[in-house]
């Protein structure tokens, strides 16, 4: 039987790379384990996004950031895209890619081509690519942010994170647990032992 970590996350959070990193290697020796991808969009229109040269976020990446992922051996740097995307769009791709059974894939590669190649994921032609790039096809991948269908499913999903008292992400849900922030190896793999003797 099939276990299943479910991971809200934003594409913009970069203690989302830092979860996703951990629950891979939580997981490396578990191949009946999936992961089953939430939305959660810190900021949504109107909300204005994030500066990079504002004194904020260098800020919190300097105390926190840096800190949990040089402990965690998760390579990322403070991404110079100014503002920060809005997420929407990445988020729609998303539900094409679940759809055609890409969806960690597509994950993964958009924290990384944000945290660690400075691209900007709220540009249509960037997402394509990195679309193409988890062995979506980028044409198809193209046409569907444009479909009613994946916007519909999408408010859907944000309508559940709501119902579900999602404030923090990652936020990840294991069976009956519920762990507010990065879960370490060791706690994904315990949370996981208990899900397997319930």
């Amino acid at each position: 039987m099939t276990a299943q970590i479910h991971l809200w996350s934003d594409y913009v959070c970069p203690f989302c790379l830092v979860a996703e990193e951990l629950i891979e290697r939580a997981i490396a020796d578990r191949p009946d384990v999936e992961v089953v991808h939430h939305a959660h969009e810190l900021r949504p229109r109107p909300t204005p996004t994030l500066r990079p040269e504002d004194p904020y976020l260098p800020d919190v990446w300097e105390c926190a950031v840096y800190p949990m992922a040089r402990h965690h051996q998760v390579p990322m740097r403070l991404p110079t895209v100014s503002p920060q995307p809005y997420t929407e769009l990445a988020f729609l791709g998303a539900q094409y890619a679940a759809e055609q059974g890409r969806a960690h894939a597509y994950h993964r590669r958009l924290l990384t081509a944000f945290f660690r190649e400075d691209l900007d994921i709220g540009d249509r032609a960037v997402l394509a690519r990195l679309a193409g790039e988890s062995g979506l096809d980028p044409a198809a991948y193209a046409a569907a942010l444009d479909e009613p269908e994946y916007a519909d499913r999408h408010r859907r999903a944000l309508a559940e994170s709501a119902r579900m008292n999602i404030t923090v992400v990652p936020t990840v849900v294991i069976g009956d647990r519920r762990i507010d922030g990065v879960a370490t190896e060791g706690v994904i793999r315990q949370a996981l032992r208990e899900a397997d003797a319930a």
